[in-house]
């Protein structure tokens, strides 16, 4: 995926889904932090989705759900 703005085109590796606890999924592509364009809508879509992770049993998931939801709500508000 690249931006609009013309920075480098990084494929984007998503961990197996069996791989650790979406916590730590979730964490482990925070530490490779790119720009993307997508419409507001979906970003508001994954928000409403990810919402539901608040709860998880994990503490790491809930954490890093947390941290995600509000940079989303931060970027879509911005």
């Amino acid at each position: 995926m690249s931006s609009e703005r013309g920075t480098r085109s990084t494929p984007v590796a998503f961990p197996a889904q069996g791989n650790g606890s979406a916590g730590q999924r979730a964490a482990a592509q925070m530490l490779g932090l790119r720009d993307v364009v997508l419409p507001a809508a979906v970003v508001t879509a994954a928000v409403e989705l990810l919402a539901e992770r608040l709860d998880d049993p994990d503490p790491v998931t809930r954490e890093a759900t947390a941290v995600v939801v509000a940079r989303l709500r931060a970027a879509v508000s911005a």
